[in-house]
């Protein structure tokens, strides 16, 4: 992620919008030259993505050219060095539906907030790249596939839906169950479900794919009784890095960098609207000591007068 950053910071020595702040263009037209700088950082994006891959696990050999009969996935599937027609829609899919969740997750926001200063689209994603590195955000679905090999490792490649819930149990005395759960949503995420729809269809009988299934199964209920958190269904990465190794791609640290090239779809997008609608420079609320001492002091006198009530 460090290689995706810097690279689409350099990019900014090309930026249309940031000369044209320069050469004093009229505010109406911030977004046109914001649309152009997007327009081009998506276009250049897979063929960096490409090449940091390669780079890192291909000896760096050559991407290739673009082929302009191919559409913008399937170019990046072939730069990567993948020719298999199901690992194309597998792309294809994972970048449509990684493009943006909302505009509340880490890298939709810093994006929103770099952009807010006028700073040109390239400096505003590579700073939502930052972002998205951190193992909060842009981790998850390693985590997932980490978290399953262990269990296979554990359990073995075809356990039983008891010896997946104990171990599930096992796994919730120290931590969480990674893949499940999702801050806005409060059912299963449509992201999961239409990947679960491919996954059916395409690879029914992968060993990986029918634990997600059975945990599908499982840890709702047990999320539910235990009531850690709101939404125990499963969300976008509890299917995804399982997709991405059944067709081959293994190296789990360049999924982060996919996600990356997905989210350049929805916040270069948000970024237009923003120019173009004139929003202002985003600016965080402050609070003075005497207002926080007080929010402790209230927080204080509530948990007292609930302890309180549960003595009586």
């Amino acid at each position: 992620m460090s290689q995706l950053s810097a690279a689409v910071t350099v990019l900014n020595l090309g930026s249309k919008f940031a000369k044209a702040y320069s050469d004093n263009v009229p505010k109406s037209k911030y977004w046109e030259y914001t649309y152009e700088d997007a327009m081009d950082l998506i276009a250049k994006l897979p063929t960096i993505a490409a090449i940091i891959y390669r780079n890192l696990y291909r000896d760096g050999t050559a991407v290739g050219a673009i082929d302009s009969k191919k559409d913008w996935s399937w170019n990046f599937a072939t730069m990567l060095g993948y020719d298999n027609k199901y690992f194309v829609d597998v792309l294809r899919l994972y970048l449509t539906i990684h493009s943006d969740h909302e505009g509340g997750n880490v890298s939709a926001h810093t994006s929103h907030l770099v952009g807010s200063a006028l700073s040109d689209p390239y400096l505003s994603f590579a700073a939502a790249m930052n972002g998205l590195a951190g193992p909060l955000h842009g981790l998850a679905n390693q985590e997932v596939l980490v978290w399953i090999t262990k269990l296979v490792e554990k359990i073995g490649e075809t356990p039983t839906d008891d010896q997946i819930k104990q171990y599930v149990l096992d796994t919730l005395k120290t931590s969480v169950v990674p893949g499940f759960g999702r801050a806005v949503l409060r059912k299963t995420d449509p992201l999961y479900t239409c990947q679960r729809n491919f996954a059916l269809k395409h690879l029914p009988n992968d060993n990986m794919f029918k634990i997600v299934s059975q945990l599908f199964k499982v840890v709702p209920p047990i999320l539910g009784d235990i009531g850690i958190i709101k939404n125990p269904w499963p969300n976008v990465d509890a299917l995804s890095g399982v997709l991405l190794r059944y067709y081959g791609m293994k190296e789990m640290s360049f999924y982060t960098v996919l996600f990356g090239v997905s989210r350049a779809l929805g916040v270069l997008a948000q970024m237009i609207w923003s120019r173009a609608l004139g929003f202002p420079l985003e600016r965080p609320k402050s609070e003075t000591t005497d207002n926080l001492m007080a929010f402790v002091a209230a927080k204080k006198k509530a948990e007292a007068n609930a302890t309180t009530q549960t003595k009586a």
